[in-house]
């Protein structure tokens, strides 16, 4: 229960730091639409670095979501430091955007 906590924590804190500008619409989810639909609504270059860093986000947390019944190896504890450090990225990057 501790790894889907982290988890979930993980993805709140990406969606907390990124929706405290204030966009047309916020980001609603890391799923792969909500991130679609979220860059459309705002105009957003799908090619910026904080659209690279959410998008890697998204894909190292769906990664552990399929982990997390299995044994907590030395990979997932790789893939959820990465995922902190994304999200450092992503608050530094959000820090920049007007």
């Amino acid at each position: 229960m501790s790894e889907f906590n982290n988890r979930i924590a993980a993805q709140r804190d990406i969606l907390g730091c990124i929706n405290r500008k204030n966009w047309n619409e916020e980001l609603f989810g890391l799923s792969s639409g909500a991130i679609d639909r979220w860059v459309n609504v705002n105009g957003i270059n799908s090619d910026s670095v904080l659209i690279i860093l959410v998008k890697k986000s998204a894909e190292k947390l769906f990664f552990l979501s399929n982990k997390s019944q299995e044994q907590i190896t030395e990979d997932y504890k790789i893939l959820s430091s990465e995922v902190s450090v994304l999200t450092e990225n992503i608050q530094l990057e959000m820090s920049r955007i007007k």
